[in-house]
């Protein structure tokens, strides 16, 4: 099974980090023009942007929930985006003056296709130099 691996250092603290990728404020700013989170594991993701001039919406569950290190969502198996029946696992920690943010997304039938997977790691890449770029000091 393919999987997409990246990671980003920021200079700021963990938390400011965990407030970007686990609340619908943080979301919008980096990864989605609307967004809503039930913050929580169990609780429901619903991220909603346009791609290539066509909106799409992607819901997932929270599975792994450990504040300020571990978040670990899976996309749902229904609709037409690329992250369908994948997940992506966040892990946030402090090295040295700075944050590691990690993401590795698996599973789900884009990952297999090289064409699709590549669209999804550069995908993986803007967004995480975009919030590089908002959290860094």
């Amino acid at each position: 099974m393919s999987a997409i691996r990246r990671h980003v250092y920021i200079a700021t603290g963990a938390r400011a980090v965990w407030r970007a990728i686990t609340t619908a404020e943080g979301l919008e700013k980096w990864l989605a023009e609307e967004a809503r989170i039930d913050a929580r594991a169990g609780g429901r993701v619903v991220l909603t942007g346009t791609d290539l001039d066509a909106e799409h919406e992607v819901v997932g569950l929270i599975h792994t929930w450990r504040p300020t290190s571990k978040l670990e969502i899976s996309w749902d198996n229904i609709g037409a985006a690329e992250t369908k029946g994948s997940s992506v696992l966040f892990q946030v920690a402090r090295d040295g003056d700075e944050t590691r943010v990690s993401i590795v997304h698996s599973g789900g039938s884009a990952l297999d296709d090289e064409g699709r997977r590549a669209k999804l790691d550069n995908a993986w890449k803007v967004a995480l130099e975009t919030l590089q770029a908002l959290l860094d000091e």
